[in-house]
């Protein structure tokens, strides 16, 4: 059964009781047992929900794991996972990881005892060197936020089983339709549901799933006990996001494509980031473990004044902290997704002040491009003004 399909007929599909279209939202706290002796299925819903045990079982099938979990936000399934570590454990982790995750591995778990040592891990040889007697697992990003580097999942997932460790990978830019890091190796996969799988800007979740019962078990003890799962109806906006997720990725990829071609031509645009141009170092390494290259690009313009014109002209997208929806979102990481990270690290991961972040929607890409060549032209009138001053 192809992907297209299994979003609309696979696990989450029809309500087996009632032959309804739609999985029915279970807004309830508790349930009834009837027997004492013969415990139900559910009992209380932080342990388990109808409605979030569709939703669980339908990214488990998609990204073919064996154990799926909603978790009230992404950074709520990153947390999660995080805490399948112990006091006096060490991660080796992406570089260029999304802010918030850099946040709670240097300013939280290192409170425990976890330790995290960043690396660029599109280069293997790094990520090896990186390990030690105390490392306990490799978390990737890929690709990575917001300059899209990417990382060879299939290598360094052959490098985290070599050394008995667990490999985490954060899969929200490319969702299961285009990427499913399990099948490359990888132990755990994490989405921001947030993102692309909702899809429509109208709910937060995360997701997370699992390779193997095991490794699941481990992980539903974590979600029960601190309880950061998705509600109900949440669950099901969710899942309504998803019946459409490979029509609005294969047209907001189709757009991101001809917008990153069409900026690498833009005056005032010093470098466009974006996998699927050729020019991109790891674009044929994309093409091998990935069916497309996702609807996530990111420019760099000449500096901070730059970025405050261009963004004060643009009338379309939202400029937003966020991506994945259905209209196109600008972000500014330096003062959004990775605005704490301290300034020399973001400089040394190329997180410029010149840096924008676009994820296209979709709108047409004609109206997209002229409302970004007004923006850039604003975007060249303050350059154009600084370069006389000097």
């Amino acid at each position: 059964m192809e992907f297209a399909t299994r979003l609309l007929h696979g696990t989450s599909g029809i309500d087996s009781v009632t032959g309804a279209s739609s999985i029915p939202i279970f807004q309830a706290s508790t349930f009834h047992q009837f027997d004492i002796d013969k415990p139900g299925t559910f009992d209380y819903a932080r342990s388990g929900n109808p409605t979030r045990q569709a939703l669980e079982e339908a990214i488990a099938h998609l990204e073919g794991g064996a154990r799926g979990f909603a978790f009230s936000s992404g950074m709520a399934a990153i947390s999660s996972v995080f805490l399948l570590f112990s006091a006096g454990d060490h991660l080796v982790v992406s570089e260029d990881v999304y802010g918030g995750t850099f946040r709670i591995l240097t300013k939280v778990l290192t409170r425990f005892g976890i330790e995290a040592t960043f690396v660029d891990t599109t280069k293997p040889e790094l990520v090896e060197a990186a390990i030690k007697p105390t490392t306990k697992g490799i978390y990737l990003e890929t690709p990575s936020n917001p300059t899209l580097k990417v990382t060879d999942l299939r290598t360094v997932c052959a490098i985290a089983k070599k050394h008995g460790l667990l490999s985490i990978v954060d899969n929200t830019f490319l969702t299961p339709y285009y990427q499913r890091p399990l099948e490359l190796g990888a132990d755990i996969v994490i989405h921001s549901a947030t993102k692309f799988i909702g899809g429509h800007s109208d709910v937060v979740a995360g997701l997370a799933v699992t390779h193997d019962e095991e490794l699941g078990s481990q992980l539903y003890t974590i979600q029960n006990g601190f309880g950061a799962v998705l509600g109900a109806q949440d669950c099901w906006l969710v899942m309504r996001g998803l019946k459409t997720l490979k029509t609005r990725l294969d047209a907001s990829t189709a757009s991101a494509g001809k917008l990153a071609e069409w900026l690498t031509a833009q005056p005032g645009v010093e470098h466009v980031y974006y996998t699927g141009l050729a020019s991109h170092p790891e674009h044929f390494l994309q093409q091998r473990q990935a069916s497309g290259h996702g609807a996530v690009l990111s420019f760099r313009l000449a500096g901070r004044p730059q970025v405050k014109a261009f963004f004060d002209a643009v009338k379309l997208p939202l400029v937003a902290v966020s991506l994945g929806a259905v209209e196109s979102i600008l972000s500014y990481p330096a003062m959004m997704s990775h605005a704490s990270m301290p300034v020399e690290e973001r400089a040394a991961r190329g997180i410029t002040d010149g840096l924008i972040r676009l994820s296209v929607g979709l709108e047409d890409i004609e109206d997209l491009k002229v409302d970004l060549a007004q923006a850039l032209a604003a975007a060249a009138k303050v350059q154009q003004i600084t370069a006389s001053a000097v």
